[in-house]
């Protein structure tokens, strides 16, 4: 199954199951948070700008922790990467705010 929703520059983002298993097996935190992860991209508290033309999608978890969903976009399509939890905040906070400005 592929879900989709909007990132903030109305550009559909798809998570497929191909995706979303690799997430899982590498993060097994993440396991039932799928419509998070969705919503973080949709209605992040923040993106950063990835090393390679990536965006970081950022929401604060209820643990004083960030999830941080890592995808790409084009002009009308983009894809999740992986997802994962941190309490790094100082890694993050270097990165290029990009939104909100």
């Amino acid at each position: 199954m592929i879900e989709k929703v909007l990132s903030k520059n109305d550009v559909p983002i798809r998570l497929t199951d191909e995706r979303w298993t690799h997430i899982v097996e590498e993060h097994c935190e993440l396991a039932g948070m799928r419509l998070e992860v969705l919503e973080t991209v949709a209605n992040p508290s923040r993106i950063l700008a990835g090393g390679a033309g990536e965006f970081l999608a950022v929401q604060e978890t209820l643990t004083d922790r960030h999830l941080v969903v890592i995808y790409r976009e084009h002009k009308n399509d983009g894809f999740i990467i992986t997802a994962f939890i941190t309490s790094k905040m100082k890694s993050l906070n270097r990165r290029n705010q990009i939104w909100p400005k």
